[in-house]
């Protein structure tokens, strides 16, 4: 089965087709020739849409057109997914993703949950955005795929249901069931065994936060640090947006394709940011099949019958040839089950059919003060997601964010769970008030690098890990990232601005790292009896563990811990030959740069169109660059530090914030004068102002208009 997540971050390429909306569905949505939602777009000197409406549904309206004018491809994409029709425009290898929509019953919950569960503003929020969508299709015929429009907010919805498991390994899952048969469970004794503490080279889809508060601030300023480390091109790429509307909302944030709201950002009164966490939100159980009927399982000492569809799944083939293969998809009294030759399985997973993660987000992007914000919080529609928070009084917080389920802990939920009784059958979440959290600690910071909440910060307010079931699957380990930015912020006690800043883009690997300790492993072998071993063991004892643009060992260092952790990866954990390695890579840059101690800045690159810049950073420092080599040997970035934001408020409460976008605005038009114009920046690591006044956008103006008025 291929793998799900790389599927949907790979969605580029599509070929664009002619399309004709019927009028009756234009007519509906407002289409016909007059706008009938009152919004303004003011795009800045950098291309960013400031969306000035009326109302929250005519800014969304606003925002869906700016986006799609600035990356209607892979918006269409997005829904395209949702509508689970990716294999029938793609191709048979996007298969696998319109199995997820049917597998997860995507449409059935959203149809139960739009008109009950959601606001009657939430829903006008996510009407206006459709219609800006189907407006800018209605004016961009031979932009559009076939038989996408006209969208509604239920596209919405269903696009989150998709796409927000993705998050914490639901697509995993599933393709190791498919694979094989999943683990079972672990004897009793080490149920409440935990992982080990270190963490190898984190994976590339990490992210930062980290909030000062007044005290330990040089000024009596509050300093937050939004920092995501997404993907740069696909449907999980940051766009950066200004939301204001006369009904309060003014955002500044980014938004992913087919979002009408801000993920993390801030307002005039608070802002937060998100890091991936890795809470236990999917269980597997093995079901009891009946000897006689594959189509009955035991439940509570009864025999239940599964819920079996037949879901059609239309496969393009060649041009207009389309073949349609019926497959089977499951339900138990659990949730989606696979029948497999070695047993039939059902999944559970947090927040499955809850259609309320946008108006979690929605209310986040409107809230006035902590006490709002923390409101939204608990509704607990978002399933995971680490918060750093901060806010014009001055409090700062940290909230490991998850919809934990509430488990019998006599079962070993790591495992294989037996399918036969309500007893391993959760219904409940733990509330807000019982996960992770820290508020206003006395050090006066806190950070988030993807690693444990039970060292947010030092000194006694860190959480106690006595205090959290262990089936809540939370690990203790720690990403260099994060003992950076203990070791930085916990050594400073009047932090400037300045610094803070210089914090963020740090290049430096901790001493106490594993990197660091790989690379002392490396120069305690025995060295090979050649000159080029000699030569690599010498530029390998002279790097300070920093990726700086003009570093010579960062290339030679970097290039083969990279290469050790591929192999251990491929090895099933095997630790490979790493004096080998070290002497393989220096031969390659030997030959492909004319000598090892290269410039880092020649092998790290970004790349973009014509744009061609070296830079620094890499895996796992706080600037963190995770790059993927080509054919020439260089790195290509293609994850890491991308649209970020460092925001505070003064002593009065008055907010001002800096911004940078690894590309630009114009994340896919490569016509666009702002499709790789804030890279130059990005490379220096300098950000540039973010603009929410009215007088001080228009200062910086580059055009206004209303949508669809450019084409007119």
């Amino acid at each position: 089965m291929v793998k799900l997540l790389a599927l949907l971050v790979s969605l580029t390429g599509m070929v664009v087709a002619y399309f004709e909306l019927q009028p009756d569905a234009i007519k509906k949505q407002g289409l016909d020739g007059e706008i009938r939602y009152d919004v303004r777009v003011l795009r800045d000197v950098w291309g960013v849409p400031h969306i000035f409406g009326k109302s929250d549904a005519d800014v969304a309206f606003g925002l869906a057109y700016a986006h799609a004018e600035d990356d209607f491809k892979t918006i269409q994409q997005t829904f395209l997914a949702a509508r689970g029709r990716l294999a029938e425009v793609l191709g048979r290898k996007y298969a696998p993703v319109d199995y997820m929509v049917a597998l997860l019953r995507v449409w059935d919950f959203v149809e139960a949950g739009y008109d009950t569960a959601l606001s009657a503003k939430m829903r006008a929020v996510l009407e206006g955005y459709a219609a800006g969508l189907n407006h800018y299709a209605a004016l961009h015929r031979r932009e559009t795929l076939p038989g996408l429009f006209p969208l509604t907010g239920k596209d919405v919805i269903a696009s989150f249901l998709l796409k927000l498991p993705f998050f914490f390994g639901l697509h995993e899952t599933i393709k190791r069931l498919h694979e094989g048969p999943p683990p079972k469970p672990r004897p009793a004794k080490e149920v409440a065994q935990r992982q080990a503490p270190e963490l190898d080279w984190t994976p590339a889809f990490g992210s930062n936060t980290f909030a000062v508060a007044p005290t330990r601030q040089a000024q009596g300023k509050t300093l937050l640090a939004i920092n995501s480390h997404q993907p740069w091109e696909g449907p999980f790429t940051w766009y950066e947006v200004h939301l204001r509307s006369e009904e309060g909302w003014d955002m500044v944030g980014g938004v992913f394709p087919g979002t009408p709201v801000v993920f993390h950002g801030h307002n005039r009164h608070l802002g937060w940011a998100h890091t991936v966490n890795k809470p236990d939100l999917v269980d597997v159980y093995e079901l009891e099949i009946h000897p006689d009927n594959p189509n009955l399982y035991r439940f509570d000492g009864r025999w239940r019958k599964l819920e079996v569809r037949k879901v059609p799944i239309r496969v393009k083939i060649f041009g207009p040839i389309k073949w349609t293969k019926k497959v089977e998809v499951l339900w138990s009294v659990y949730g989606p089950t696979i029948r497999r030759p070695y047993g039939t399985y059902a999944i559970r997973y947090a927040g499955m059919g809850d259609v309320r993660a946008v108006e979690q987000w929605y209310r986040m992007n409107k809230a006035r003060n902590f006490q709002e914000w923390l409101a939204a919080l608990r509704m607990q529609a978002i399933p995971m997601f680490n918060i750093g928070y901060a806010d014009a009084e001055g409090n700062i917080a940290y909230f490991y964010n998850a919809t934990v389920p509430v488990r019998d802990e006599t079962y070993d939920w790591s495992g294989t769970l037996p399918g036969n009784t309500s007893e391993t059958l959760w219904t409940r979440y733990l509330p807000l008030e019982r996960l992770p959290q820290v508020v206003n600690p006395s050090s006066g910071f806190i950070q988030n690098c993807n690693s444990t909440p039970f060292r947010t910060t030092v000194g006694p307010d860190n959480p106690r890990l006595e205090d959290f079931s262990h089936t809540m699957g939370i690990g203790l380990g720690l990403t260099n990232r994060a003992r950076r930015a203990l070791e930085l912020f916990g050594a400073d006690s009047s932090i400037t601005e300045e610094e803070f800043y210089q914090y963020k883009f740090d290049v430096t690997y901790s001493k106490d790292s594993q990197v660091a300790r790989y690379v002392q492993q490396i120069l305690n072998t025995p060295p090979p009896d050649s000159p080029l071993a000699r030569e690599a063991l010498r530029v390998l004892a002279a790097w300070d563990l920093r990726s700086n643009p003009e570093n010579r060992s960062a290339a030679l260092a970097i290039l083969t811990l990279k290469t050790c952790h591929e192999l251990r990866e491929q090895n099933g954990g095997e630790e490979p030959d790493m004096m080998a390695v070290l002497v393989q890579t220096a031969r390659k840059l030997q030959e492909r740069f004319g000598r090892i101690d290269v410039e880092w800045q020649q092998v790290n690159r970004l790349i973009r169109g014509k744009v061609d810049l070296g830079l620094g950073g890499s895996p796992d420092v706080l600037h963190a660059v995770y790059g993927e080599e080509m054919e020439d040997g260089r790195l290509r970035g293609f994850v890491g530090d991308c649209f970020m934001m460092l925001v505070s408020w003064d002593r009065d409460g008055r907010v001002s914030s800096r911004s940078i976008h690894q590309y630009g605005s114009a994340t896919s038009r490569e016509d666009s004068p702002h499709y790789a114009d804030q890279a130059p920046l990005f490379v220096q690591n300098r950000l540039k102002p973010v603009w929410m006044d009215e007088a001080a956008i228009r200062q910086h103006l580059e055009r206004e208009y209303r949508p669809g008025e450019e084409v007119r």
